[in-house]
C-alpha cells in the first residue's frame, strides 16, 4: 500500500472531484454518485483516497503532525522562523491571549482538512453500503478500516476544538448543515469516537495483508487512547472534576491485549522512530504512509512539518519549531540517573554545559536537539551549528531534530521553498501503548504494576547511545539516566509515580506534539503553562506578555467562519 498508494489516489481522486464550497459541506460531487459505484474495485479505490486523505496537509494547518497546536502551545517549543510576525497565527498560539474566533489563522485549514478526509470515509461507506458480503468479500474489514479513519479525524478534532460536530455516512448534505456541535456532551461525544473504533475492532483482522491498514490491534489501542482522555471527566469550562475508573479499566484491558500480542515492541534504537528505513516497524502501531519516487511528480511526501528545517547549506528555509529553554533544562538529570524534577529549570542550560563532561543529561536530548557541535541526524560528520539559525537572540540557539530527514538521505525532496520526506508519521508509537496502561494502573492505584512499563521505556532510552556518537566513538554529552527502584532511588507511592508517568511522556515524546493535550488531559495546563511563562519571559522577551487563561485556552475557539457558515448553529468555546 505504501508504494501504490500515490497512483491509487489518483484515480480515486478523479472518481470524487468535487465541487463543494465550504467545509462540512463537502460531500464530494463529480461524476458518479455513491450509488453508482457498484464494482468492488472502485469502492476499494475509494477507501484508498479515504487513508490518502488522512495525509493530505501542509505546514499551514496540518492533520498529522500537532506540532503547532500541540508542542509551540506547549512548554517544549517556540513558534521559531525568522521573526515573531513570520508566520504571525503561530505566535498567537503561544501566546495564548491573541487567539480569537477570527485569529485562529491555519486552524482554519485544519477544520476544513480533517472533516474533508471525513466525507472521503462517509462517501466510501455509503459506497460500500450498497455492496453486498457476496459482491465484496472484504467489505465488513474495509467498513472497519474506514470507522477507524473516521474516528482518527475527529479525534484529532476534539482535542483541538472540544465541542466539534460528528459527521457519518448517514446524513445528507441537508442534514449535515442541521448538525450542532453541541447535538452531544462533552461525554457523548467521546463515546461517538469510540464506537468508530469499536466497530473497527469488531471487523478488523489481527493482521493486514498491506502495510498501512489500520488492523484490530491498532483499533484496540486507539480505543485505549480515546477512553483514557475520556476517563478525565472535564466539566464546560474544561476542569477535571473526576477520574472514571471504569474507563481506566478499560484502558488496562485493551492495552494487555495489544501488548500481549506479541507483534509490537520497542525498536531497539530510540534513533529508528526517526530515521527513513524504520517505517512499519514494530514500534510503529499506526501511522500516516508516505511515499517517493513512485510515479508521480513529487512523490506522496510528507509537508507538515517542510518550515522546520534549518538554515544549514543543505537546506536553507525556515528554522521553525523550536525547543524553548525549559524543554532543554528538562533533560538534565541528577547524579543518580533520575529527572530533576523540582530543580531542572533552575539554571539555564546552554550548549557549553552539554558536553562529555558537562551537566549529566538523558540521553534523548541528542535525538530531540540540535546542540552546537553535536552529531545531526546521527551523522557525525555533519555537526550542528548556530549559523544554521535565523534569529538566535530571538528563538534561543538549538534546534529540532526528530522530525527532520538528512539531505542525502532517499526519503528528502526539495519542494519550492520548503521540503517534505516520505518518512511516515506515526500517530501511535508502542511507547504510547505502555505508558497509555501505565498511567491507568498509577490513577488506578496499582502504580507497583506500572512501574516495569515506565523503566521499560527509560531502558530503551539508556541503550540508546550508540547512534548518537561523535566521529571519535565518544558520546557528545553527558549521558546519565537509571531506571526507577522503589526504596534506592525513590519511593514509589501514587503520587511520585503520576510525577515520574508524566516526565517520562515529555522526555519520551518531546517535540512530537503530544505535550499541550497531555496537560489538558490531566487538568493542570494553566498551572504548569504559566508557571513556565513566568520564567521564560525572564530568557524570551517574545513572551513578555503571554498569559494562559484557564477555562479558555485549553482549546481553541471554534473558528468563526464556521459559525457564520452555520448562521450561529454553532456554539462557542468558553471564555470566546
Amino acid at each position: 500500500m505504501k508504494r501504490n498508494i500515490g497512483k491509487v489516489f489518483i484515480v480515486a481522486a478523479f472518481i470524487l472531484a468535487s465541487g463543494c464550497k465550504d467545509y462540512l459541506d463537502y460531500e464530494p460531487r463529480g461524476t458518479l454518485t455513491a450509488d453508482q459505484l457498484t464494482t468492488p474495485d472502485k469502492v476499494d479505490q475509494l477507501v484508498t483516497a479515504a487513508y490518502a486523505a488522512i495525509g493530505n496537509d501542509f505546514w499551514d494547518g496540518s492533520i498529522t503532525s500537532m506540532w503547532t497546536y500541540g508542542s509551540v502551545r506547549s512548554d517544549d517549543a517556540y513558534k521559531g522562523g525568522g521573526s515573531v510576525g513570520d508566520v504571525g497565527e503561530y505566535n498567537n498560539y503561544e501566546q495564548y491571549n491573541l487567539v480569537t474566533p477570527t485569529t485562529v489563522g491555519n486552524a482554519n485549514n485544519t477544520w476544513a482538512r480533517a472533516y474533508g478526509a471525513i466525507s472521503r470515509a462517509n462517501f466510501a461507506l455509503q459506497a460500500l453500503n450498497n455492496l453486498t458480503d457476496a459482491q465484496f468479500a472484504n467489505k465488513k474489514v474495509r467498513q472497519g478500516e474506514l470507522r477507524f479513519l473516521r474516528g482518527h479525524l475527529h479525534f484529532v478534532l476534539k482535542v483541538i476544538f472540544k465541542n466539534v460536530p460528528y459527521i457519518d455516512e448517514t446524513l445528507s448534505e441537508a442534514d449535515i448543515l442541521k448538525v450542532s456541535n453541541r447535538q452531544y456532551t462533552n461525554d457523548e461525544l467521546w463515546n461517538k469516537i469510540a464506537e468508530d473504533f469499536q466497530a473497527a475492532i469488531d471487523n478488523l483482522p489481527d493482521t493486514q495483508p498491506e502495510v498501512g491498514r489500520a488492523n484490530k490491534l491498532a483499533a484496540k489501542a486507539y480505543l485505549a487512547k480515546v477512553r483514557l482522555y475520556q476517563a478525565y471527566q472535564q466539566d464546560e469550562t474544561h476542569k477535571v472534576t473526576s477520574i472514571d475508573p471504569q474507563r481506566l479499566n478499560e484502558v488496562v484491558a485493551l492495552t494487555t491485549d495489544v501488548i500481549n500480542s506479541g507483534k509490537y515492541s520497542l525498536q531497539p534504537d530510540f534513533a529508528e522512530n526517526f530515521l527513513y528505513g524504520y517505517d512499519n516497524a514494530p514500534e510503529s502501531v499506526f501511522a500516516v504512509q508516505f511515499s517517493i519516487n513512485d510515479g508521480t511528480a513529487i512523490g506522496r511526501l510528507s509537508m507538515a512539518t517542510s518550515l522546520n528545517y534549518s538554515l544549514a547549506p543543505q537546506y536553507g528555509c525556515c528554522w521553525f519549531h523550536l525547543p524553548s529553554q525549559n524543554m532543554v533544562n528538562a533533560f538534565t538529570t541528577t547524579n543518580n540517573g533520575l529527572p530533576q524534577f523540582d530543580t531542572f529549570n533552575d539554571k539555564v542550560i546552554t550548549d557549553a554545559d552539554l558536553t562529555p563532561t558537562g551537566v549529566p543529561v538523558d540521553p534523548r536530548i541528542d535525538h530531540t536537539i540540535g546542540i552546537l557541535g553535536h552529531p545531526f541526524k546521527y551523522n557525525p560528520s555533519i555537526l550542528y551549528d548556530h549559523s544554521w539559525e535565523r534569529v538566535s537572540a530571538l528563538y534561543g540557539g538549538f534546534g529540532n531534530m526528530k522530525e527532520q530527514q538528512e539531505a542525502t538521505s532517499p526519503s528528502f525532496k526539495k519542494v519550492g521553498p520548503f521540503y517534505g520526506s516520505a518518512k511516515n508519521i506515526d500517530i501511535i508509537r508502542y511507547a504510547d501503548v505502555l505508558l497509555w496502561q501505565a498511567e491507568a494502573l498509577i490513577e488506578l492505584g496499582r502504580q507497583n504494576e506500572a512501574l516495569p512499563l515506565i523503566n521499560q521505556i527509560r531502558a530503551r532510552a539508556k541503550n540508546s547511545t550508540g547512534r548518537t556518537q561523535l566521529a571519535n566513538g565518544k558520546s557528545p554529552s553527558n549521558y546519565n539516566i537509571s531506571e526507577y527502584a522503589n526504596g534506592t532511588n525513590i519511593t514509589w507511592t501514587q503520587e511520585n509515580a503520576r510525577k515520574a508517568l508524566q516526565w517520562e511522556r515529555r522526555l519520551e515524546f518531546a517535540m512530537e506534539s503530544p505535550r499541550f493535550f497531555d496537560l489538558v488531559r490531566w487538568g493542570i495546563a494553566a498551572e504548569t503553562l504559566n508557571k513556565y511563562l513566568e520564567v521564560e519571559k525572564t530568557r524570551r522577551t517574545f513572551l513578555s506578555a503571554a498569559v494562559f487563561t484557564k477555562g479558555r485556552d485549553e482549546y481553541f475557539p471554534i473558528p468563526q467562519r464556521e459559525i457564520d457558515f452555520t448562521k450561529g448553529l454553532y456554539v462557542q468555546n468558553p471564555g470566546y
